[in-house]
């Protein structure tokens, strides 16, 4: 089968993409992993716009069924499903997944998000579920009463010390810039909590332990003095890294491996390949956010497939 358009993506960007290519009646495929992208793992999102509070799994749930209320005759869902390679063809793409399924294509939307970056020092690897985590709203309730780490300066970092703060001993923030890269508001509140410390212009250098982390080893990068600190649980929160692996020399790539697109449209350097959402190079990622620059990609998706 020949479709409209191929969406890759279960995330926020990629329903409402969806949501979208039924409404207008274009053939398409869904081709996802699971619902929800990065906010599964969330158990109260206040920032989805319409919705106080919401889990990260009712999010999912909300957004699965959003879809599959289309998924008639116009829409098909391949969930499960990882793509591992585009190809281009006469008549558009072809989309082969991990199971060596192909499938063709006109159009092609990419929303494939991204996951967190790992920390790469000595013993986070081993540490691993044993004290270094990735995800404070899944691991952080059980580091209650403990003196914890938190590695990253920007937004995430800090918004996950203020989630720490309300039930750890005491939270030391670790940035290795010279200034913090979250928002001052935001900065300026979570500081004001006396067990509350926040340390830039370092670097951490070690996780140290014997069964589960028991210290950390940093270096202030102005006065080069090397500290260990005792701690029971490092949280890192150190950015993104794009899900296009399987994209790669097909459209351009910025040096951190998200996509770029023109912002106007969403459009890639290849004709008929557009993307929205964490993997691209846009300056802020949120849910909402991707959304709207899903449903900006769609509408002119559509323009293009009914003008070209």
């Amino acid at each position: 089968m020949n479709y409209d358009l191929i969406i890759i993506g279960g995330g926020p960007a990629g329903v409402a993409a969806s949501v979208f290519a039924a409404r207008k009646r274009l053939r398409t495929l869904l081709i996802l992993k699971d619902f929800g992208g990065q906010s599964t793992v969330s158990n109260d999102i206040q920032n989805w716009i319409g919705t106080p509070h919401i889990s990260g799994a009712l999010l999912a749930k909300n957004l699965e069924a959003h879809v599959r209320e289309y998924a008639d005759d116009i829409l098909d869902i391949k969930i499960d499903t990882f793509v591992t390679q585009v190809k281009k063809t006469k008549e558009g793409f072809c989309v082969i997944t991990d199971d060596e399924q192909s499938f063709n294509t006109k159009t092609l939307l990419i929303a494939t998000g991204s996951k967190r970056r790992k920390l790469e020092i000595v013993g986070a690897d081993k540490f691993e579920h044993k004290g270094v985590t990735y995800c404070a709203s899944c691991e952080g309730p059980m580091f209650s009463g403990k003196d914890v780490i938190v590695v990253g300066g920007g937004n995430a970092g800090f918004e996950t010390a203020a989630q720490l703060l309300a039930y750890t001993k005491s939270v030391m923030l670790i940035e290795h810039e010279q200034i913090f890269r979250a928002e001052r508001i935001t900065v300026k509140k979570i500081l004001a909590n006396p067990k509350m410390v926040a340390l830039n212009n370092t670097q951490i250098l070690e996780i140290k332990g014997d069964k589960f982390v028991e210290s950390i080893v940093y270096k202030d990068c102005a006065s080069g003095k090397i500290t260990e600190k005792k701690t029971q649980g490092v949280f890192v929160e150190i950015g993104q890294v794009p899900a296009t692996q399987f994209i790669q020399g097909i459209v351009k790539l910025n040096d951190y491996q998200q996509i770029i697109i023109d912002p106007t449209n969403q459009k890639t350097n290849e004709d008929g390949i557009w993307a929205a959402g964490d993997c691209t190079n846009i300056l802020y990622h949120q849910n909402n956010i991707a959304v709207g620059d899903a449903v900006r990609a769609l509408e002119d998706i559509y323009v293009y497939l009914k003008t070209k």
